[in-house]
């Protein structure tokens, strides 16, 4: 793919692995669509962007509300004319064992992480389609390959969102739609218990591993990343 000049939407921009995204898209060329629920930190980050030459639209957006989700697509493709790509980046976790965790906590994180990004890539499917070539990134993780005490909410919603992304990518390939899931480990973000530790995986080597990707030619595709941290 040819970023210049293509749109993109990026869900969870205004701070770590989506910020990083946007950025790395914005020297690329992109015109973006920045969301997350803090306005505050969407515009932080649009001025960012902008200053690579590119367009930014910030659209404040709770992923929890179908509404909100499916007004955001509508309105990014209203605003540059197209979709190209759509990173399902917004996310969150409650880390606690079974018998602790709430079950407002688990609807939360199941409602972000895998419902939200339905809503959102079902909105965006028709409108992918017609670029013809595009592409469906999801930001999961190594919690979607591997359990661990307390991650009985968080690993279940990663695990489900690689089952989707794998399946998308078997449904809609026939279109022209490439889909990527990527599964970082521990990544330097305000997300992350590790982010004290030196040889972390940063924001930026995933977004620079998201370039990668969608600079593959159309004819093939990597349809899951792993990134580890070579010395943990």
């Amino acid at each position: 793919m040819n970023i210049k000049d293509k749109t993109a939407i990026i869900t969870g921009a205004g701070r770590g692995i989506g910020r990083a995204v946007a950025l790395a898209l914005a020297r690329e060329g992109a015109n973006l669509v920045l969301a997350s629920r803090s306005k505050k930190e969407l515009d932080s980050a649009a001025d960012e962007v902008r200053a690579c030459g590119v367009k930014a639209v910030v659209m404040p957006t709770d992923m929890r509300n179908e509404e909100q989700v499916r007004a955001m697509v509508q309105a990014s493709v209203k605003e540059f004319g197209a979709l190209h790509v759509l990173i399902n980046n917004a996310g969150l976790g409650y880390f606690k064992t079974a018998a602790e965790l709430k079950t407002s906590e688990w609807d939360e994180m199941f409602s972000v992480n895998l419902r939200g990004v339905f809503i959102a890539t079902q909105a965006a499917i028709p409108h992918l389609r017609s670029a013809k070539e595009s592409f469906v990134i999801n930001i999961a993780s190594l919690a979607g390959k591997n359990t661990f005490v307390g991650g009985s909410g968080y690993a279940a919603t990663k695990w489900g969102l690689r089952a989707f992304s794998q399946c998308l990518m078997l449904e809609e390939r026939q279109h022209g739609i490439r889909v990527l899931a990527v599964c970082p480990g521990s990544v330097d973000t305000s997300f992350s218990a590790h982010s004290a530790k030196k040889d972390i995986i940063r924001p930026e080597d995933v977004a620079d591993t998201i370039i990668m990707a969608l600079r593959m030619p159309q004819r093939s595709m990597v349809s899951e990343i792993d990134i580890r941290p070579t010395n943990p």
